[in-house]
């Protein structure tokens, strides 16, 4: 995806099953990021700042990660954060 030059924001249409998408829809409503969602139509999201597309990835891997894919990524986390308190000691 090329750059905007203009001050318009960018719409991305995301390509999720209906169930998904829906739970997708209303995560990104709570986190203030603005979305359109229609029955029989791909969710589409304004992606205004680097913060929403960062939060829109999580969101979509958070709905659509298997839960062994989230064990691990869970574990990855745990392991960043113990080896940053050891270099504290």
């Amino acid at each position: 995806m090329e750059p905007s030059t203009s001050n318009q924001p960018i719409i991305h249409a995301v390509g999720i099953e209906n169930t998904e998408r829906w739970s997708i829809y209303h995560r990104l409503q709570e986190l203030d990021i603005p979305c359109i969602c229609s029955t029989n139509k791909p969710l589409e999201v304004q992606l205004d700042c680097p913060n929403a597309i960062v939060q829109l990835c999580s969101v979509v891997t958070q709905v659509t990660a298997s839960r062994t894919e989230l064990i691990h990524r869970l574990n990855d986390c745990w392991m960043l954060k113990s080896e940053k308190l050891k270099s504290f000691d």
